[in-house]
């Protein structure tokens, strides 16, 4: 079975949609690459900007639920939730947690809102460097 990576977080519109087009960018040949959410909303502008700010394209993601993902096909699960709750997976898939910060709750002037969403695209960025070594 080849290797696929599920990111989750509750509205699948900023953390996992951020940490599914950086990983796309970074996870190596043949791994395929999700995300979803309990309550999917929309994709934050935030966060296409940020990755557009390291020369990744997600203008085309949508918020996804886990009732569109095969379960059976995942072999990882990230859940990248800190404040609130997380979303529950139930399939047979390795559980990971990185709980990251929501920068969409974050309130402030648009450079500050920009500033925390760049923040936690290079957290994640850096956890995916350590994942995809080992």
């Amino acid at each position: 079975m080849s290797k696929h990576i599920l990111f989750m977080c509750v509205a699948n519109s900023a953390r996992s949609q951020m940490a599914e087009g950086l990983a796309r960018s970074m996870a190596p040949a043949g791994v395929k690459i999700s995300s979803a959410g309990s309550n999917p909303t929309s994709v934050r502008p935030e966060a296409i900007e940020a990755l557009s700010h390291v020369g990744i394209d997600i203008s085309a993601h949508f918020s996804k639920t886990v009732d569109d993902i095969d379960a059976e096909s995942v072999t990882t699960v990230i859940t990248l939730c800190a404040q609130e709750v997380c979303p529950t997976f139930l399939g047979t898939a390795e559980q990971i947690h990185w709980g990251l910060p929501d920068p969409a709750a974050v309130d402030g002037s648009p450079e500050d809102r920009l500033r925390v969403f760049c923040e936690v695209r290079d957290d994640i960025e850096q956890r995916l460097k350590v994942y995809f070594v080992e």
